[in-house]
């Protein structure tokens, strides 16, 4: 009996290492998974974080397309009035070159008038 005991001892003892070693794997198992967690946690969070983000900038592109439609819409516009105005002050350009021949020829006028009055009154000075 001595013997059976000692042999049932010898395995008690054989199991409880196979027990403590089974439960500090399980220990060990646990802690894994915690960390896991903890890094899944930690992921879904900057997932979540970047998604956020991610439709912060949308909305930032968005409205900054909007913007820059508005200003394309006003640059056309002014590039209108723009043209308007060239072709305004080109017809003016042209009637002020008219205007400047048009000056001319009275000035060359004039000055043969001038020069026709002045021999006629030194013609006429001499008779």
């Amino acid at each position: 009996l001595q013997k059976e005991l000692l042999k049932y001892k010898q395995e008690a003892r054989n199991l409880q290492g196979v027990k403590d070693a089974l439960q500090q794997r399980l220990i060990q198992q646990d802690a894994s998974v915690l960390q896991l967690k903890q890094e899944l946690l930690r992921a879904n969070m900057d997932k979540e974080e970047l998604h956020n983000q991610n439709v912060d900038l949308q909305g930032k592109v968005e409205e900054r397309n909007r913007l820059l439609a508005e200003y394309k819409k006003e640059l056309s516009q002014k590039d209108r009035h723009l043209q308007q105005h060239q072709t305004k002050l080109d017809e003016t350009l042209r009637q002020l070159s008219e205007a400047s021949c048009q000056q001319m020829g009275l000035e060359r006028e004039l000055e043969h008038k001038e020069a026709l009055l002045a021999h006629c009154m030194k013609r006429e000075t001499e008779e």
